[in-house]
């Protein structure tokens, strides 16, 4: 297992609950999947979260090197759960190309939230670790293998 990239970023919640009034269902679409806001539309608060989502989204675009360039979308970036809360991160469409040329087989991720801030710290990983799988892996079951 190497260390391949890491990324790290910072979100104001209220920056994000302002995105979220401004531009409503729009906001939705481009910034989650379609699991991803099923999720957080269950919560009681649910902008920490999304903002917390934004901020590990950022983060993974760091560890690819890229920003947002051509060809990426956010919904390119899904992060989900697995039973145990930990967030695992599949990766779809130029994202998942630029990982692969990278020699990136995961991403581990950390995400943390208050009601004012939401940070993440993402890893770009390169050979066998000690998590499961995630790279294209939209299973939020723990793989029996690890």
């Amino acid at each position: 297992m190497t260390l391949v990239s890491h990324g790290i970023d910072l979100v104001e919640c209220a920056r994000i609950e302002q995105l979220i009034t401004k531009h409503n269902q729009r906001f939705f679409e481009r910034v989650l999947t379609k699991t991803e806001h099923q999720r957080a539309s269950r919560l009681a608060k649910p902008v920490p979260h999304i903002a917390g989502r934004f901020a590990a989204k950022e983060a993974i675009l760091k560890v690819l090197g890229t920003g947002w360039r051509g060809g990426i979308a956010w919904t390119d970036i899904e992060i989900t759960n697995d039973v145990h809360g930990a967030p695992r991160v599949s990766l779809s469409g130029e994202c998942h190309r630029i990982a692969r040329n990278l020699g990136i087989d995961e991403i581990v991720l950390s995400i943390s939230h208050t009601e004012s801030y939401a940070m993440a710290s993402a890893l770009g990983i390169a050979g066998k670790s000690t998590m499961p799988p995630c790279l294209g892996n939209t299973n939020d079951e723990p793989d029996a293998n690890a």
